[in-house]
């Protein structure tokens, strides 16, 4: 197998699961007891929270376990609309992560107005449209740091600036660039930003929220007093363990992933683009993750070239893996192209460290005979 999703999920290195087994086996109590056997478990929940909170240039208490990152943007906006209920208007982009599309589609139902700011056919906004959108009336803006399809990235730090400038609350969905490029929360004035820990090699089913200091907050999930009372229910200490490790190796590798990946993706590129006719890029050729590019194979239906590229062992997506079951074309391509047909031609690969320049050109090779098999 080759795979090239890594925007949809990443295995767990070894070194997580190694970290996890202890609380998988003999340190199995309840961080909440009293007596040691379970206490004991605090330490190795805030020796995560503070690993992840180095990964984002955080502090450790504004740090929150969460169960996947589509609750970590739902709790944003859950926090953000309690603590304005008199401002019903919420600004975000038509680009974004179906957790944050269909939050806002449901408010609206609720009587609220959602701003869905444009993108450009390189997958950009423009500043000058968040400036203009925001109003007295604004409880928040949700903008995401990377797009999961197209890796496009958008000027957060220049979004928050505006945010802080007009007063307006701004969460950041960071879970594409995590582990990718550098985040320095000290720097970039977000006041929410959500990660998914199985985007950096740590298991599925735990994620994390970071709530700036002062930020105003209110439980999304109620009960007991974990969390210091921000999300109830029992910590599941073993993914909690994990995600916090994943954050120590990812930390560690940031420097050199870029150098890692981007050749490997570059050369996949290229390749295509230059051997297989009739295909486009989707996003900028430039503000974009090292590890992610999304084609076009025109007059090709993507599932088509899916199915037969699953027969050769190769792993690849038309776009998010939330919406793989979906009828409907991505929103991501309709939105920076709504002119050319092209949402549901187009392939997302996206590459991780473990890649290779064999393992591009072996994709190459099953890419062209897929085309051409479909055309025929």
């Amino acid at each position: 197998m080759i795979y090239l999703d890594h925007n949809a999920t990443t295995s767990v290195s070894p070194e997580v699961l190694e970290a996890m087994m202890p609380y998988l086996t003999t340190e199995w109590g309840n961080p909440s007891s009293s007596y040691e056997f379970g206490s004991k478990l605090k330490m190795a929940v805030e020796k995560a929270r503070n690993q992840v909170a180095q990964l984002l240039g955080a502090n450790s208490r504004e740090i929150l376990f969460t169960s996947c990152a589509t609750e970590s943007n739902n709790t944003a906006f859950h926090a953000s609309l309690k603590a304005n209920p008199a401002k019903r208007h919420i600004i975000t982009s038509g680009v974004e992560h179906s957790s944050v599309i269909n939050d806002c589609m449901a408010l609206e139902k609720e009587g609220y107005k959602v701003t869905y700011l444009p993108v450009d056919r390189d997958g950009l906004l423009k500043i000058v449209d968040l400036e203009t959108a925001i109003t007295t009336e604004t409880a928040i803006v949700s903008l995401m740091w990377a797009n999961n399809e197209t890796g496009v990235v958008f000027p957060i730090s220049d979004i928050a600036q505006v945010c802080k400038a007009r007063g307006v609350l701004f969460h950041c969905d960071a879970v594409q660039a995590v582990g990718k490029i550098e985040i320095d929360l000290g720097k970039i004035q977000a006041d929410y930003l959500s990660v998914a820990g199985h985007k950096f090699n740590a298991p599925k089913g735990v994620g994390a929220l970071f709530v700036r200091n002062k930020a105003p907050f209110s439980p999304l999930i109620r009960g007991g007093h974990q969390e210091r009372g921000r999300r109830g229910g029992t910590e599941s200490v073993p993914l909690i363990v994990g995600v916090g490790k994943a954050a120590e190796l990812a930390r560690k590798k940031l420097l050199k992933y870029d150098v890692n990946v981007r050749p490997t993706r570059d050369a996949l590129e290229n390749g295509i683009l230059r051997s297989i006719p009739n295909t486009e890029l989707n996003g900028h050729s430039t503000q974009r993750l090292a590890n992610t590019t999304s084609i076009t194979f025109h007059g090709i239906e993507a599932e088509s070239l899916l199915l037969l590229l699953n027969r050769y062992g190769i792993c690849a997506s038309s776009g998010s893996a939330c919406l793989a079951d979906s009828e409907e074309p991505s929103h991501v391509i309709k939105a920076m192209k709504p002119d050319n047909g092209a949402s549901r031609q187009t392939v997302r690969f996206s590459l991780g460290t473990d890649n290779t320049l064999i393992d591009i050109n072996a994709v190459l090779n099953k890419i062209r005979s897929a085309v051409q098999s479909l055309k025929c």
